[in-house]
């Protein structure tokens, strides 16, 4: 498992899983974010989180 922290969110990756990736935050689920499509998957998602996501993925850290 894969984790990485930014702005009080966890971003979660399981060995072998599928693209999207699972964020939370206070221990409960945010959002489940397909990196392929740039959609969520399940809940829904902020601007906040928005930028988190393209900001670590302009680090190539997703």
């Amino acid at each position: 498992m894969g984790k990485i922290r930014r702005r009080g969110y966890i971003f979660v990756t399981w060995k072998g899983d599928h693209p999207p990736r699972h964020v939370y935050r206070d221990g409960k689920l945010v959002v489940k974010w397909d990196l392929d499509n740039k959609k969520p998957m399940k809940g829904r998602v902020s601007r906040k989180v928005l930028n988190l996501i393209e900001e670590l993925e302009s680090e190539g850290l997703l």
